[in-house]
């Protein structure tokens, strides 16, 4: 497999706003008026397209080459291995003195890889991507327990190896009194379907 054709595309290939406000018309002086008038996609909607494409290429370039219906959560978990060699996280081996150091003072040859958090990240975008293209949320890949597992067991072995324990962010639960206020706050604001169930 080539590794350069599967990592999905330039950052300065032309995905970006840059390159699509030079060539894009003024309103009225040619060019469609549906494209002027849609607003350019989310940060999050284009990384969740160029994810999506990453990944069909990398089925493409696959070997055997897989198509989408035959994908499974092992075939994603092969996929996000191979990603870790695109990392930029520094994880520490079990034999390397500054293991579960969150700090070490000095460089080491230990490999560097997709940090859990981004992995669960880009879980998080191809499973929405996969039901947008077309597919059945009963077999999302994506959202296979496989994958849960896998990502749990990156998790706690990144925790270890850097000594950076993850812990799960804890939601602060406003008190009633404020809860009213932030009801009836929001109910004005925005669109007319705010918090009070309306």
């Amino acid at each position: 497999m080539d590794s350069g054709s599967a990592s999905g595309a330039d950052p300065a290939g032309g995905d970006g706003p840059s390159s699509t406000e030079a060539a894009t018309p003024a309103p009225g002086v040619g060019g469609s008026t549906e494209a002027a008038a849609a607003p350019p996609p989310s940060r999050y909607e284009s990384q969740k397209r160029r994810d999506w494409n990453t990944f069909l290429q990398y089925l493409k370039n696959h070997k055997p080459p897989l198509t989408l219906p035959r994908c499974s959560g092992a075939h994603v978990i092969e996929f996000l291995k191979y990603l870790d060699q695109f990392g930029k996280t520094k994880v520490h081996v079990t034999g390397c003195p500054y293991f579960g150091q969150p700090n070490p003072p000095a460089p080491c040859a230990c490999p560097s890889k997709q940090a859990w958090g981004s992995l669960d990240a880009l879980i998080g975008r191809l499973r929405a991507a996969y039901e947008e293209n077309g597919g059945n949320p009963e077999s999302n890949p994506f959202g296979a327990k496989a994958v849960r597992i896998y990502l749990r067991e990156v998790r706690e072995s990144q925790a270890k190896a850097r000594g950076i324990p993850y812990e799960k962010k804890k939601r602060k639960r406003p008190s009633s009194s404020s809860s009213t206020a932030d009801a009836g706050a929001s109910s004005t604001a925005g669109d007319g379907d705010g918090g009070n169930g309306s």
